[in-house]
């Protein structure tokens, strides 16, 4: 079959070299958006306020325990004093720029009504993201100047009592990194070793951080040989969502923002994100024919008592 001649078909209506295009187009109304967005460590933690650009806290311990047997009648005497220590980290500022122009802010547009404010929204998310990323990054503290940005120091910083890693641990203040070495698979053994050294210290980690690769290799651990079977969905479950060991009871996340050579054991409970200023927008001024605005925050993390939470380091990730 042929078509007949001088017909008017689809591709005369909508073809760049068409007669006609007088088809309407078929776009959907929809902007897909797969990017992840989960920040597990930064939604875990509780929110406090900072009010200077070095944020301090205190730590203190108790004696440790020992026989404590005295003599009848005898003549009292003051034990020694605990030593406080006092830990600080310096704010960091985080801020995004979203900028549209005049024209597309008054275009008809697909999947949004305001171009400004949908860029605004995803401004924030990845704000967030760089923020996850920066709590779990081996970075240290800096104080900055006028040309240098201030850094907050991120978990692997300070984790040294209760830690199974190839390489040194940092000094534990956050003013320097954990040295890097050797990378070894994940093996139950070290998670349990650091569980128990945590619990030794007095914390109790309620979350497991571990990277994409690493989530898979906690859900063969020996713990988990049981497989269960759904027969009704036909499906088998082979995921560790909690593990619970001898000392704590762990929510296993995947992070896909984490450092993910690094297992982290956080205690939630011991660690928080204290802002000197929440995430804030604003009009930035005119120079032409379009619209930006500056989304911003200014944070650090305060490890409320290291000796809480627990790493294992140097992990393959693949």
């Amino acid at each position: 079959m042929t078509q007949p001649a001088s017909v008017y078909s689809v591709y005369d209506a909508s073809a760049t070299t068409g007669v006609g295009r007088g088809n309407r187009e078929d776009l959907v109304d929809t902007v897909y958006l797969i990017s992840p967005t989960e920040t597990p460590i930064l939604t875990a933690l509780p929110r406090t306020k900072a009010e200077a650009v070095l944020h301090e806290w205190t730590t203190d311990a108790l004696a440790a325990a020992a026989a404590n047997e005295k003599v009848e009648g005898d003549d009292a005497t003051i034990d020694a004093a605990s030593v406080k220590v006092r830990l600080n980290n310096r704010t960091a500022i985080s801020n995004k720029v979203a900028g549209v122009t005049e024209t597309q802010q008054a275009v008809s547009k697909v999947g949004m009504q305001d171009a400004m404010a949908e860029d605004v929204g995803k401004k924030m998310k990845e704000i967030k993201r760089d923020m996850e990323l920066m709590l779990c990054a081996n970075t240290a503290k800096v104080a900055g100047n006028d040309t240098t940005a201030r850094k907050s120091a991120g978990f692997p910083t300070w984790i040294v009592a209760n830690r199974n890693g190839v390489g040194a641990a940092a000094t534990g203040d956050g003013t320097d990194t954990a040295t890097d070495d050797t990378q070894r698979a994940f093996a139950e053994s070290q998670l349990l070793e650091v569980s128990q050294e945590c619990f030794n210290s007095g914390g109790n980690p309620s979350l497991l951080v571990v990277g994409v690769f690493n989530k898979r290799v906690v859900s063969g651990f020996a713990g988990n040989q049981t497989r269960n079977a759904d027969a009704s969905g036909k499906k088998i479950v082979n995921s560790v969502m909690v593990y619970e060991d001898d000392f704590n009871t762990l929510k296993v996340v995947a992070d896909r923002f984490s450092r993910s050579r690094d297992a982290l054991l956080l205690d939630t409970e011991y660690a928080k994100v204290a802002y000197l200023r929440p995430f804030d927008t604003w009009d930035l001024a005119k120079t032409g024919s379009s619209i930006r605005k500056q989304v911003e925050t200014e944070w650090t993390l305060e490890v409320c008592n290291p000796d809480a939470h627990g790493i294992v380091a140097d992990l393959t990730t693949s």
